[in-house]
C-alpha cells in the first residue's frame, strides 16, 4: 500500500537511538542518586564524619550554689520521712485449682495501704482486694508478710488487714487527724507504691469537701476529700497527709475516663475510716441500716415512667424479706408488671427520686433508728414508720 502525499514512513533505527539515548539519560541519574546515597550511608557509619571535634581539655561544669531550702520544703521532707515508713504495698492473688495438680496462686492485682496499729492492722482500699484468696503485704523494709482479712465495708471502700508482727519490733501507725476540720486549699500529701515503686510521694491541695463518688456496690460514699494531689490506681489504700503529718484521708479514687491521673483525685475521709474500721475490727463487719427491701433496677422504673404504669420518681419495692423491718411496717412488694408494689418517694421528708437517693438516706441512720418511708401506693400518698435494720 502506497503512503499518502506528504505522510513520511518511520524509521525503526531513529526510534531505536531515542529509547538508547533516554534510557543512558535514566542511568546516568540512577547511579548519580545511587552515589549520594552511597556517600551518606558511609558518613553514618563513619563517625568521624558526623562527630564533632573533641576537646580534650573539657571539664566538669561548676556547680551552682543551691541556697537553703524553703522552709514549704523542708517540712514537706520532714511528713514525708516521718511516715514512709508506714506505708506499705501489697500484692493479691487468686488460687486456681487444676484437676491432679496442686493450686498454683496467679497473680491478680497491687495497691497501696498503711499501718493502723503497732499489732500489724493494715487499711487498704476494697477494691485493692476484691476477690482476692491471698494477700500479701510488703514492708519498708522490703520484709513480705502474709495477710488476713479482718473484715471489709465495700459500700465505703474499706478493707483492714492483718500481720504477725514481732511484739518487740512493733509496727509505726500514722498520727490520726480529723476531717471534719479540714479547709479548702489546705496543703496535702499522698504517698503510696504505684506498681511496687518505693514510696512515691505527691503534693498538692484540698480542691474540694463534701464530695461524693460511688463505691464498687454503686452505693455512694459521702463527705470525700477532692484533691488536685496525683493519686494513681497504684497507689491506691495509700494514706492522705495533711502538712503536720496526720492522717486525714485514704487514697481511693481518680476521676478521668481512662483511668490515668487527670487532676482529680478523692480521698475517703479519715473520720469514716475510724468509724468504718473500729467496727470491722470489733465485730468483722459494719452494720448497714436497711429496710428490709429489695429494690428494681432505676432503669426500669424509668421505663415505666414513660410508658405511664408509674407517674412519680423514687424507687420501686420489688420484694420485702419474711419478718423484716418493712414487712412489720406494711410496706407492699411487687407481685406482676400489672401488680407493682410501693414507690418510695421520701425518707423522713427527704426526697428519693432513685436508688442513690435512697442509699444516701439511709447512710444518715444507724441499725434501729425508726424512718418516715413515705410511699405511693396505688395512686394514693403514704407514710409508714420503719425501724431499721441490719441489712444482710
Amino acid at each position: 500500500m502506497t503512503p499518502p502525499p506528504g505522510s513520511a514512513t518511520p524509521q525503526l533505527p531513529n526510534v531505536l537511538a531515542r529509547l538508547m539515548g533516554i534510557g543512558f539519560i535514566l542511568m546516568l541519574i540512577f547511579g548519580f542518586l545511587l552515589a549520594l546515597f552511597m556517600k551518606g550511608l558511609h558518613e553514618v557509619n563513619d563517625p568521624d564524619a558526623w562527630m564533632p571535634e573533641l576537646n580534650p581539655e573539657a571539664t566538669l561544669r561548676e556547680v551552682a550554689d543551691r541556697g537553703d531550702l524553703r522552709n514549704d520544703e523542708i517540712a514537706t521532707i520532714q511528713v514525708f520521712r516521718e511516715a514512709a515508713p508506714s506505708v506499705v504495698y501489697i500484692e493479691t492473688g487468686k488460687i486456681q485449682l487444676r484437676f491432679n495438680v496442686d493450686p498454683i496462686e496467679i497473680p491478680q492485682g497491687t495497691g497501696s495501704g498503711f499501718v493502723w496499729s503497732e499489732d500489724g492492722l493494715i487499711i487498704t482500699n476494697y477494691h485493692v482486694i476484691e476477690n482476692a484468696d491471698t494477700a500479701k503485704v510488703y514492708l519498708a523494709d522490703q520484709s513480705a508478710r502474709s495477710a488476713k482479712l479482718v473484715g471489709a465495708a465495700p459500700h465505703k471502700d474499706l478493707a483492714v488487714l492483718k500481720i504477725d508482727v514481732n511484739p518487740d519490733e512493733p509496727l509505726r501507725p500514722i498520727p490520726v487527724g480529723v476531717s471534719a476540720e479540714l479547709q479548702v486549699g489546705q496543703t496535702v500529701l499522698a504517698i503510696g507504691n504505684p506498681f511496687g515503686l518505693d514510696h512515691t510521694l505527691t503534693t498538692g491541695v484540698i480542691s474540694g469537701l463534701d464530695r461524693e463518688i460511688q463505691s464498687v456496690t454503686g452505693r455512694p460514699i459521702g463527705g470525700v476529700i477532692q484533691t488536685d494531689a496525683a493519686i494513681n490506681p497504684g497507689n491506691s489504700g495509700g494514706p492522705l497527709l495533711d502538712s503536720a503529718g496526720r492522717l486525714i484521708g485514704i487514697n481511693t479514687a481518680i476521676k478521668s475516663n481512662s483511668g490515668q491521673y487527670a487532676g482529680i483525685g478523692f480521698a475517703v475521709p479519715v473520720d469514716l475510716v475510724n468509724n468504718i474500721v473500729t467496727e470491722l475490727v470489733r465485730e468483722g463487719r459494719v452494720r448497714r441500716p436497711g429496710l428490709g427491701v429489695t429494690i428494681v433496677d432505676d432503669r426500669i422504673v424509668n421505663q415505666l415512667r414513660q410508658t405511664g404504669q408509674i407517674q412519680e420518681e423514687g424507687v420501686l419495692i420489688y420484694s420485702i424479706g419474711a419478718d423484716s423491718a418493712a414487712f412489720k411496717a406494711g410496706l407492699k412488694q411487687t407481685l406482676s408488671r400489672e401488680e407493682l408494689g410501693d414507690l418510695i418517694v421520701a425518707i423522713d421528708g427527704q426526697p428519693i427520686k432513685n436508688s442513690i437517693d435512697l442509699f444516701r438516706a439511709l447512710d444518715q441512720h444507724s441499725v434501729g433508728e425508726t424512718v418516715e418511708v413515705t410511699v405511693i401506693r396505688n395512686g394514693k400518698e403514704l407514710t409508714l414508720e420503719v425501724t431499721l435494720q441490719p441489712l444482710e
